[in-house]
């Protein structure tokens, strides 16, 4: 019930005011069964505008600290995260990647949407970074179609290191869904990369063949 009330009356029409969303190609996103939607990281709000836009639930892995934070920025994650269903998980034990993909493959077995950025970090700069391999490997895993999702100005909306919100156009683009059968270790990363740069096509923004948590160093 929380998931529904914010969407449509606690912070949707806030969000539809300040972004203008529009949309494109959300025909692509199947109206039911388990899907996997990959999209580009350029704010700390993306979940949040892809759950407005989508008419069917999405289900994001949230990093613990999003659970255990203090303060009152702290208690507000605490509590949307709780209330709209979002999964959380430790991120800093040794089998934590493995507890992230096994909670995903929960999510659409039960038909549900898992949504994920690949990049695994917002991008510091605007630029697509290389992406990590679970999005593909639970894809082959579970059959789940991925649905390739570039965005656009959810960084303009919320700026990095900036504590309230602006005015700024958003744009989301969905991309036809894929399909990817089991496939050995090279071909995981050989499809991943290739869904990174179809994003980077879709979005007008340059790929950068790099990890976005490497940013800076050499290589």
């Amino acid at each position: 019930m929380w998931y529904w009330l914010l969407k449509y009356v606690l912070i949707g029409p806030l969000l539809r005011l300040l972004g203008r969303p529009k949309v494109e190609g959300l025909r692509h996103v199947p109206a039911d069964g388990p899907v996997i939607i990959a999209a580009n990281h350029l704010a700390a709000i993306d979940s949040l505008y892809l759950a407005l836009v989508l008419p069917r639930r999405i289900t994001f892995i949230a990093k613990q600290e999003y659970f255990t934070a203090s303060g009152w920025r702290g208690r507000c994650h605490r509590w949307v995260m709780t209330a709209t269903g979002q999964v959380r998980v430790d991120r800093s034990g040794g089998s934590a990647a493995a507890d992230a993909l096994a909670a995903a493959e929960r999510i659409l077995e039960s038909g549900g949407i898992w949504g994920i950025h690949p990049e695994g970090t917002r991008s510091p700069d605007g630029r697509i970074y290389r992406g990590r391999t679970g999005v593909i490997r639970v894809a082959m895993r579970t059959g789940a179609p991925v649905v390739p999702v570039a965005l656009s100005g959810t960084d303009r909306v919320n700026p990095r290191g900036r504590r309230f919100l602006r005015f700024a156009r958003v744009r989301i683009s969905f991309g036809r869904p894929r399909y990817f059968p089991p496939a050995d270790r090279p071909a995981v990363r050989a499809a991943t990369d290739a869904l990174m740069l179809d994003l980077a096509a879709r979005s007008g923004r340059r790929y950068v063949n790099r990890y976005a948590a490497t940013f800076g160093e050499r290589r």
